[in-house]
């Protein structure tokens, strides 16, 4: 390589363009390789992050159990329940069915709308709802006060379920589904939940899945 001194202006001044592009593209290449090495540890950790998540779901779910598998104790059933709409005349379900209050049987045509009342509702209307899947949680207002119908609700799912007072309930809480009922000790009965687990929109209802909502609000609907 000939000395600088032998070189000309322009041949000077070209050589050290050269060397700057030179040092330019090297440049360029060093940054492009941090950028591609950063990329390809912030997917792994992000990978490395997702998987630990994704573990911890799964490995923290609690499956939930297999209606049919579900025990309850004092559970009582009622069998070959008729469902013909009788509007306007009403239904003596204990003289007709042995229920109070009632967990299927004849009924209005028109369906109370799932929910949380403050009043106590018309049973034929009711009916019709368990009919659709619903589950319809009754407690004696003169047994519970405003902090257990509170710990009820927080009990309970937010749709195809009805909560209300049922004045003269054989139990302080009673837990009705199409053609099955448990009478509970009170708000902190166990049993209210693996109820729920096992008839809450259960395929054993006439109509499962049918609306809940769309017909009759009661009075005293708070939710």
């Amino acid at each position: 390589m000939p000395d600088n001194s032998e070189l000309t202006v322009k041949q000077q001044r070209d050589a050290r363009r050269a060397e700057k592009v030179a040092q330019f593209q090297k440049s360029q290449k060093r940054e492009r390789l941090t950028k591609r090495i950063a990329t390809i540890g912030g997917i792994a950790a992000g990978a490395g992050v997702l998987a630990l998540i994704v573990g911890i779901i799964v490995t923290s779910a609690v499956p939930k159990p297999d209606p049919s598998t579900i025990e309850i104790e004092g559970l009582t059933t009622f069998d070959s329940l008729t469902a013909v709409h009788i509007d306007p005349d009403p239904v003596d379900y204990e003289a007709e069915y042995g229920m109070t209050p009632p967990a299927g049987g004849n009924h209005f045509a028109a369906w109370l709308n799932c929910g949380v009342y403050s009043e106590p509702q018309q049973n034929e209307n009711a009916v019709h709802s368990l009919e659709h899947g619903a589950v319809w949680v009754t407690y004696d207002p003169d047994l519970v006060d405003e902090d257990g119908v509170a710990a009820l609700r927080d009990e309970l799912p937010s749709t195809y379920v009805i909560l209300s007072p049922y004045p003269g309930l054989p139990a302080p809480v009673v837990a009705s589904a199409w053609g099955n009922q448990v009478q509970l000790d009170g708000v902190d009965d166990t049993r209210l939940g693996d109820f729920v687990d096992k008839f809450w929109k259960s395929a054993q209802a006439p109509e499962p899945g049918a609306a809940c909502v769309g017909a009759v609000d009661g009075p005293g609907k708070v939710s």
